[in-house]
């Protein structure tokens, strides 16, 4: 079987990843879970190495065999696009396939909190889109993008590692750029998109001190940043962009910050009661409250106001996973894995009658694959 095959079966299957490894079967994952798929055979090195010359050029083969890791995107006409890894593991190689849809879903469609609208015609600030690898992120941000698409003349510049969602220019005018092949470094390419004469920058990932110090310097300037972090929450999200610093900077990044940063959304994904994937958002916005709490090193006191600010747009993951159980979208039990603070959520559900299933919100965030 080939590869494209493959992938082919991997979509029809609503499998969000593909992973190959000796001396396993292709394996997919499927809402979540991993599904070994026994009726095919178990992979060989050979094998593997068959598929990552049919997927990849010789230049990426090269740096493979330089680095031994390799990120990288592939496309099937007609069918989807895939993000690639490859890996060694015990001598031999290891693929990971992600699914990337070509349609890139509006923020209607999947459900987002129709703030996310406003948030993405900011003129200028930070935005922050966080969670665990596997999360909705990329889907997230790429819905927010289609919106910007399509409600404003921007010039948008993004770097990526690889470029995944593939965007057509409508109204504004957007630039993708893949780490490796069209940059050196996300840090580099960011301060080259600053004399680009770019009014949005898109960081795949803020990584690394000269790509968020590079980041805040073009938020500082007019710009609006949007990066993602692997963080679990908001406070999380802030304090580790002030911990990259050296400890003798890190007052003058709290002042800068709070001066910037419009709004942190952290994600998670859960089973749905009636199949699939569902997101759950935290969602802070940069009150005056907020800033001064990050310029006054009083991160602990954000999750109070978030509770209290819902009306504002604001609200806890915990806040969110309540909702999504008294819907009846998700069990109290999954929700519970997902909370910050058990116990608390637990008394939450009893005070809103959380343990009773009632039917899907019509405004539920829906990821019928696996969040990118």
């Amino acid at each position: 079987m080939r590869i494209d095959e493959l992938l082919t079966m991997m979509v029809n299957k609503g499998a969000s990843d593909l992973h190959l490894t000796v001396p396993s079967p292709p394996v997919f994952r499927i809402d979540g879970a991993l599904a070994t798929q026994k009726d095919l055979p178990p992979m060989t090195a050979k094998d593997i190495q068959l598929v990552l010359e049919q997927v990849s050029t010789e230049e990426q083969r090269a740096a493979f065999d330089s680095e031994w890791e390799l990120d990288f995107a592939y496309a099937v006409p007609g069918l989807a696009r895939f993000r690639v890894n490859a890996l060694r593991q015990r001598g031999v190689i290891s693929l990971a396939f992600r699914f990337v849809p070509f349609y890139v879903p509006s923020i209607d469609e999947m459900g987002l909190p129709q703030i996310f609208k406003d948030l993405i015609l900011k003129p200028r600030g930070i935005i922050l889109i966080t969670g665990p690898s596997g999360s909705g992120k990329s889907t997230t941000l790429a819905a927010m993008l289609r919106h910007l698409n399509e409600n404003a003349m921007k010039n948008v510049i993004t770097v990526e590692d690889p470029i995944e969602f593939l965007f057509r220019n409508k109204e504004c005018l957007i630039r993708q750029r893949d780490l490796g092949d069209d940059t050196r470094s996300f840090a580099t390419a960011v301060m080259h998109a600053l004399r680009h004469d770019a009014d949005v920058i898109v960081i795949g990932e803020m990584r690394d001190l000269d790509t968020i110090g590079t980041a805040i310097t073009a938020a500082e300037t007019g710009h609006l940043v949007l990066g993602t972090l692997h963080t679990v929450d908001a406070p999380q999200s802030i304090d580790r962009i002030i911990d990259v610093f050296p400890h003798g900077q890190q007052q003058q990044i709290r002042v800068q910050l709070s001066q910037v940063i419009e709004a942190v959304i952290s994600q998670c994904l859960l089973p749905r009661v009636d199949g699939g994937r569902v997101a759950a958002f935290e969602i802070m916005l940069a009150s005056h409250t907020i800033r001064k709490y990050i310029r006054d090193e009083k991160i602990y006191e954000i999750p109070v106001t978030m509770e209290v600010s819902k009306p504002e747009g604001m609200q806890t993951l915990d806040q969110a996973l309540t909702e999504l159980v008294r819907q009846g979208t998700v069990t109290p039990e999954d929700a519970l894995m997902k909370s910050r603070d058990p116990s608390k959520f637990q008394r939450a559900l009893q005070s809103n009658g959380g343990g009773s299933m009632s039917r899907q919100g019509a405004g539920d965030p829906v990821y019928s694959q696996e969040g990118l």
